[in-house]
């Protein structure tokens, strides 16, 4: 009985040092892997596998304070059931709730986060002049919209440019609008990329460095201007659509197959599914 026993526990601790190698081999080539050592290592321990995050707190400082201080449990919450305040780490235990094949792989936000628990919203971090939004026209030569835009029919049209540049110049009727539609028009024509996300409520900081959303970048999901909390997402490729509308936080540095293999599947957010992945933690790794 013993005979059999004894090469068994051996080979659950051959295994279980096997494990921990190959973490600590992760976890050794993702900080090689990162542009500044010194700049926070996160790990997302996932039921796919781990994805490890570089997170650049020089460009965004308060949007990467606070995502590092919900994962690490440096918060507290009111319990929504008993009105106690709580602490703990704000991702484990959650999903990734929207999946787009070819996009995106998203997740944290409070509506999916299994303690209910409501955080604060911060302002975004960009500088769209870095990111040469400034130097792109909203309007091609021969007169249809920058792909960037993603105007696609009439009703994006008003939506996205025509009615904030009608606000911004307080037009608020047919007839304000007919008198001005010369002036309307040459604002159209001199319009930047970035010239028509400001009409649309975003401010940018000049005094930042910012990066483009590309394969691998981590970002914030928001609802619209200066709507930060702990729900994030993950490009698949590059979105130069998303660029300067949402704040980058990091960048994948090790995990990029786990990253894609969470990206296979289509998950719809306002459906659970079983074939959505699993988020074990969020930590820091250095």
């Amino acid at each position: 009985m013993r005979q059999s026993t004894i090469p068994s526990l051996l080979l659950l601790i051959f295994s279980l040092l096997a494990a921990l190698n190959t973490a600590i081999a992760d976890t050794s080539s993702a900080l090689l892997a990162m542009e500044d050592p010194q700049n926070p290592l996160i790990r997302i321990s996932t039921s796919q596998g781990e994805i490890y995050l570089e997170l650049f707190p020089l460009e965004a400082p308060s949007n990467v304070e606070n995502f590092i201080a919900l994962a690490e449990a440096e918060k507290e919450f009111t319990n929504p059931d008993t009105g106690e305040l709580i602490q703990a780490r704000y991702y484990n235990g959650m999903r990734f709730h929207r999946v787009v094949p070819g996009f995106v792989i998203q997740a944290g936000s409070p509506v999916y986060n299994p303690l209910g628990v409501q955080v604060t919203l911060l302002n975004d971090e960009i500088n769209a002049d870095a990111l040469g939004l400034d130097q792109i026209s909203a309007l091609n030569p021969d007169g249809s919209f920058a792909d960037v835009l993603n105007i696609e029919s009439r009703s994006d049209f008003h939506e996205d440019i025509l009615t904030p540049l009608y606000s911004q110049r307080n037009i608020t009727d047919i007839e304000a609008a007919l008198n001005r539609q010369y002036q309307v028009l040459e604002a159209l024509q001199n319009l930047s990329i970035k010239a028509v996300y400001e009409n649309q409520g975003y401010r940018y900081d000049d005094s930042r460095k910012s990066r483009p959303i590309e394969r691998g970048t981590v970002a914030l999901a928001n609802s619209g201007p200066d709507s930060n909390g702990p729900e994030f997402f993950i490009s698949l490729t590059a979105a130069a659509s998303l660029s300067g509308k949402y704040t980058v936080i990091g960048e994948v540095v090790e995990g990029q197959e786990v990253m894609d293999r969470i990206g296979n599947t289509a998950i719809e957010p306002d459906q659970f599914s079983s074939l959505s992945t699993l988020i074990y933690s969020v930590r820091k790794a250095n």
